[in-house]
């Protein structure tokens, strides 16, 4: 099975399943589905970032301060952030991802998405069919790297959301 051939929820403005569709025709028909973006910190503190391939159907070559994907027809979006995590960074054995808030993408694409955190004290062997290139950048570069790097616009609105919370919660 492709990537465009695995079954999506589709759900409504209030995230409730109202059908079932292959991602492929979801992406195309911008379908609303579910996704999960997962914040990830080494020891250190610091964020995995990456680069997707070019061979992504969905903001193939950006890069994203998150790893994550779609949630799958029938999965939970706590099961889907501690599945992509560990698919995503080529490790097993993460603590369930932290949830920390959902919101409704509405772009180029439309995706009710939850947004989560995991440390990883693990070695990551990224997926070389998800990730071409990543690093661990702490938070004063990953700023710098912010206006100069294409990053993917539903990564950065879920960054900006993110930031957001924190200085809330600092402040």
């Amino acid at each position: 099975m492709t990537p465009s051939d695995e079954i999506l929820d589709i759900v409504d403005e209030n995230d409730e399943v109202i059908g079932q569709a292959p991602r492929g025709e979801a992406t195309a028909r911008r379908l609303r589905h579910r996704c999960v973006f997962i914040e990830v910190r080494d020891a250190e503190g610091r964020a995995f970032v990456h680069r997707r391939t070019a061979t992504k159907l969905v903001f193939p070559s950006h890069y994203d301060m998150f790893v994550g994907g779609v949630v799958g027809a029938g999965e939970s979006y706590e099961e889907a952030a501690l599945r992509e995590a560990e698919e995503e960074l080529g490790v097993s054995g993460l603590p369930q991802p932290e949830p920390l808030f959902r919101f409704l993408y509405e772009g180029e694409h439309t995706w009710w998405s939850a947004v989560y955190q995991v440390r990883c004290e693990l070695p990551v062997s990224p997926q070389v069919e998800e990730v071409a290139w990543h690093t661990f950048l702490d938070d004063a570069e990953l700023e710098r790297r912010l206006d100069e790097w294409p990053w993917v616009p539903d990564g950065l609105e879920a960054y900006r959301r993110l930031r957001e919370l924190r200085e809330l919660r600092a402040g």
